[in-house]
């Protein structure tokens, strides 16, 4: 790519923009731990929420995205549309619970809800197992694809990348704290959407003038989705490429929206597996059942049971109807111009043959940006990498320093001290996600491997809000199997596919923790009857602490509001999903005009459901404190 001196002009702005306001906050950040990792637990709703969806918005996730539309179509990402149900969930049956247990890091809670030396060594084995091993493959994942992006665009080894990245994110995170990341978090949000809205416009340029003999996006809309609407992708055997054809039913269709449920082992993975199991029992960063990880960070920053709320929704909301068809579109216009890796490889002859896969085509379009648009998009690609590495390493320093330096090592030396190792830890935490980022290969792979890991651990992480039986026992059950069947499920059934496998883990880990819940030592009554006095958790499974607690079941339910939660539970999933799916079907429309009574059907769920979820907000709002 062609970068001329207005790009780079744009690029330095972008940076100067995005950082500049942070060097101001450093001050205040290093003032105590709880500025440092906390933003001193004043963090209003709306900044809480764009942070979170920025910092799940990543370099590695327009790439990823990219690879399930050109190997499964738009459906397979139900892979995370799923996610739904999970992230709602945490608004309407967790956040205000997070906020009120009062914690810095979501790993003190442990310490909160169980009792015994168990609930110290969980706190403590999982802060080194999340902020260290699991953090850093996350940022493995991240820099991955900074890695590949900038060898397409640029022909920059990874080591090259990984330098100019680090030094500019490690010295932010280690300055600036949570408030740094905070407001770099609002600016990159608003310039990597314009750099992903202007991505998939000048993509659609291109498709117009090769499709359609004009360089006109409009044009060249209609006349992807008029020859889309034809195609479908079949699945290579083993690890074959998937291969475009003539829609015949033997395939899953590019532009379908569901599966091809007749192509029952596909179905299984993108859709099946994904909306009945992995929602509620896989634990998934940003997408946690009962919340937790940096999601958690933000709740518990927050200055109210209100923010913690109004935030959450918010990030759903931007989560998933903003973001994902930008990033749909450029993908759809890459099986046009790069039908192949071929042909990828062919476009960039210079590139690492190692780096190139289905995921460098998103990159790869990049090409078709105009001056000026190209260094947007470099700046915003600079961005989303950023408020990703940044929260990680932030959240990834808080637990090691936190939950374990602190509470195991040294316990009593001033706060100076703590967020002085935390400028520390950040370093360490880049270079040891650097290392493991030269051992991966896509994006993919990386998803999976974390679903594997996690698997049935996450029913285990609601069940804790609302079952006094559950344990620090069931907890250290939970990781050790888990751990155990992603090593060895896959080698003792070789032949079967992830979603097989990975409801034998599910089913195996869930097993167990639950014969942990029955026949395991139980929590100290008193650790349960001061953590229903503290957060007021409702439902059956906590009648007996309740009582003892001396709370009446009126003030709970006054302070939980099961019912409205449910109803905003229901409403806030039809939102998203019918939102997502209208505009998908508008965009449709231009070339496919059978889409129309699709695309104004679901305009109209979109409307009721969003009334009755406003109304539903508004409620527990004004409940909340």
């Amino acid at each position: 790519m062609i970068v001329s001196w207005i790009d780079w002009a744009i690029v330095a702005l972008t940076i100067l923009v995005c950082f500049v306001p942070a060097l101001f906050l450093a001050k205040r950040s290093a003032s105590s731990t709880t500025e440092f990792f906390a933003s001193g637990r004043s963090v209003p709703w709306w900044l809480a929420g764009l942070s979170m969806v920025a910092t799940t918005f990543s370099s590695d996730t327009p790439n990823w995205v990219t690879e399930q539309v050109r190997r499964y179509g738009v459906a397979g990402n139900w892979q995370w549309w799923a996610f739904v149900l999970t992230g709602i969930a945490t608004v309407f049956f967790f956040a205000r619970m997070w906020r009120r247990s009062g914690v810095l890091t979501d790993l003190e809670f442990y310490e909160l809800r169980y009792s015994g030396k168990e609930a110290s060594w969980v706190r403590g084995f999982r802060a080194v197992y999340l902020g260290l091993f699991f953090n850093c493959f996350i940022m493995g994942m991240v820099t991955l694809a900074a890695c590949k992006i900038a060898n397409i665009l640029f022909g920059l080894a990874p080591w090259q990348t990984i330098l100019l990245t680090g030094v500019l994110n490690v010295v932010f995170a280690a300055h600036s704290g949570l408030w740094g990341v905070l407001v770099i978090d609002m600016i990159q949000f608003f310039i990597k959407m314009t750099a992903v809205f202007a991505a998939a416009w000048f993509s659609l340029v291109e498709v117009g003038r090769r499709l359609a003999g004009a360089p006109d996006a409009w044009l060249g809309l209609k006349a992807l989705i008029g020859t889309l609407a034809t195609q479908q992708v079949v699945q290579g055997a083993g690890d074959a490429q998937p291969v475009m054809s003539m829609k015949d039913g033997s395939g899953q269709p590019i532009l379908d929206m569901m599966p091809n449920f007749a192509m029952s082992d596909l179905a299984l993975m993108i859709f099946i597996l994904p909306i009945a199991i992995s929602w509620w029992a896989n634990w998934y960063p940003g997408a946690e059942p009962g919340g937790g990880s940096y999601i958690a960070q933000r709740m518990l920053a927050s200055k109210s049971e209100k923010d913690s709320l109004g935030g959450t929704l918010f990030f759903n909301l931007a989560h998933y109807v903003l973001r994902p068809w930008p990033w749909i579109i450029t993908a759809l216009c890459s099986i046009i111009v790069y039908p192949d890796l071929a042909s990828i490889k062919a476009a960039f002859p210079t590139a690492d043959a190692s780096l190139i896969g289905h995921d460098s085509a998103f990159p790869a379009m990049l090409k078709f940006l105009p001056v000026g648009f190209v260094g947007l998009m470099i700046g915003g690609l600079l961005a989303a990498n950023s408020s990703t590495i940044l929260t990680h390493l932030n959240w990834g320093s808080s637990y090691l320093v936190h939950d374990f330096y602190r509470r195991f090592i040294r316990r009593d030396a001033p706060d100076a001290h703590y967020v002085a190792a935390g400028r520390l830890t950040t370093v360490f935490l880049f270079a040891f996600s650097a290392l493991l980022s030269l051992g991966m290969s896509s994006a993919q792979q990386a998803f999976q491997v974390l679903l594997s890991i996690g698997a049935g651990t996450g029913l285990l992480y609601i069940a804790r809000w609302v079952w006094w039986r559950v344990s620090a026992w069931c907890e250290i059950v939970a990781m050790a199997v888990s751990l155990i069947t992603s090593l060895a499920v896959p080698r003792l059934m070789p032949d079967a596919g992830f979603a097989v496998t990975t409801i034998v883990q599910v089913g195996l880990t869930t097993l167990a923790w639950l014969i942990t819940a029955f026949v395991g030592p139980v929590t100290q009554q008193e650790t349960l009857v001061a953590f229903v006095r503290k957060v007021k958790p409702a439902g059956p499974g906590w009648t007996a602490q309740r009582a003892a607690a001396g709370l009446s079941d009126i003030e709970v339910s006054r302070e939980n509001q099961l019912g409205t939660s449910f109803l905003g539970w229901v409403a806030g999933c039809v939102v998203i999903w019918s939102s997502l799916f209208a505009i998908g079907n508008f965009l449709y429309l231009p070339g496919d005009p059978t889409r129309a009574t699709n695309a104004w059907t679901l305009g109209a769920i979109f409307v009721v459901s969003g009334v009755v979820l406003l109304q539903v907000t508004r409620k527990l709002w004004s409940a909340a404190k």
